[in-house]
């Protein structure tokens, strides 16, 4: 499938008043207009898109869904046709839901372990209309969609990497320097990043771990960094250099309970042609100051999709 990348996210909120002051004050992101029919959920933007990250009342944080970008309409179609040959269920979203994600057209489906995906193409946007909420140089949220994202699904059985490397097209990328059982997967028109998505196996647990930006410069990264020391947020890791990016990078737990890592490119990331094994994680820094797993990793009876479980029995 000609994906791009993570073009938006959804996720259910306890508490968008937090949300509302930390998205401006500490993310940089410009609050969005609601589209008409959805007043009562939060929308940010990163960049000219109409919106990239959606938060709507919920009763527990959780991941909604995930928006992948297909390039075009005859991407998109083709894409449709992939699922309906290999016999995947998905439902196509009416006028009401595309006018909410402001799209043209888009599809939803579970893969295997029950997160709830989105295909879409053409989202609305506005050139030069990005006004960030604080002084901030912006996002890179482009030509590789929005960032990456990584979950832990209670269980990490064959069928899901077949689903996301021979029905949706991804890169396999490797399992990285961390402990236990653990995929990156990149889309197949992102060139630019190692990963657009990860699955992590946690036994008994499902959830988001974190969300991973770029941002135009170290500068960003840094002034961040210090909002967040000033505010007293909870970091997972310092500031510090993975073994297989060329970036750097910190993260901190946001109101949700999942962390974001702020990443900036220490130069530009290339494809190294094999698959790596690093020897730990990191050559310097992102020392282990918080819990791997936020709260907003939780049970799937707590966090899973009901839809999803319905279908399950």
């Amino acid at each position: 499938m000609d994906i791009i990348g993570l073009g938006y996210m959804g996720f259910e909120a306890t508490d968008l008043d937090a949300w509302r002051d930390y998205g401006p004050a500490v993310m940089g992101f410009a609050i969005g207009q609601n589209p008409e029919g959805d007043p009562d959920s939060l929308y940010f933007r990163m960049d000219d898109r109409r919106h990239r990250l959606a938060f709507h009342p919920g009763k527990v944080d959780r991941l909604a869904y995930l928006g992948w970008e297909a390039k075009g309409r005859m991407e998109f179609k083709a894409a449709c046709r992939k699922f309906t040959d290999a016999g995947v269920d998905f439902t196509v979203g009416d006028a009401e839901l595309c006018e909410k994600r402001g799209v043209k057209e888009l599809i939803r489906f579970f893969d295997p372990v029950g997160f709830r995906h989105e295909l879409f193409y053409g989202q609305k946007w506005l050139p030069d209309s990005f006004v960030p909420g604080r002084r901030h140089g912006g996002y890179l949220a482009g030509r590789r969609g929005l960032g990456h994202v990584v979950l832990m699904t209670p269980e990490f059985p064959p069928e899901l990497e077949d689903f996301l490397i021979n029905i949706m097209g991804f890169h396999w990328y490797g399992s990285g320097a961390g402990k236990g059982k653990t995929g990156f997967f990149r889309s197949r028109l992102n060139t630019f990043t190692s990963h657009d998505i990860a699955y992590g196996h946690a036994p008994g647990r499902m959830g988001i771990q974190h969300v991973g930006l770029f941002v135009g410069s170290l500068r960003d990264v840094g002034e961040t960094y210090d909002i967040v020391k000033k505010r007293e947020l909870q970091m997972m890791m310092t500031l510090g250099q993975h073994s297989q990016d060329p970036h750097i990078s910190f993260y901190h737990f946001n109101p949700s309970g999942f962390a974001f890592e702020c990443i900036a490119e220490s130069e530009p990331w290339h494809d190294d042609g094999f698959e790596l094994n690093p020897e730990k994680m990191s050559v310097w820094g992102h020392e282990l100051v918080g819990p791997i797993l936020g709260p907003s990793v939780k049970t799937p009876e707590e966090v899973g999709d009901p839809e999803f479980k319905a279908k399950k029995g």
